[in-house]
């Protein structure tokens, strides 16, 4: 079990810069690859990043330029540091923890979930 809280969002301007943070917590926490997706109004959960134990990442490919995955291996935290945001990167961020060995990224726990809402 894993239990994962974020904290963080927001409303911000466009071009400003945000740093979500998740706290994991459970036997799996130091054990699980630990990732941010998101989900806007109307459309599908998607993947913003993922990072496992090791620090291997993986980013979608359309916001790899402008969001950082971080993990602190001491604290069982992961943040996602956004910037230059953009209207379209309003959404609810959740946190989610999984396995990512051989097998492709599986979520298995999620967060609540944090608004981040960028407008002028």
């Amino acid at each position: 079990q894993v239990h994962l809280v974020e904290s963080g969002g927001g409303s911000v301007q466009p071009g400003d810069s945000l740093t979500l943070s998740c706290q994991a917590s459970g036997a799996g926490a130091g054990i699980y690859a630990l990732a941010w997706h998101r989900q806007a109004p109307g459309n599908q959960r998607e993947l913003v990043a993922v990072i496992d134990r090791t620090g291997r990442t993986n980013y979608s490919d359309s916001l790899k330029d402008r969001f950082t995955i971080a993990r602190d291996y001491t604290k069982n935290t992961v943040a996602l540091q956004m910037s230059n945001l953009k209207s379209e990167d309003t959404a609810v961020y959740y946190c989610a923890a999984g396995p990512w060995l051989r097998s492709p990224y599986f979520p298995a726990y999620w967060g609540q979930g944090t608004q981040v809402t960028v407008a002028s």
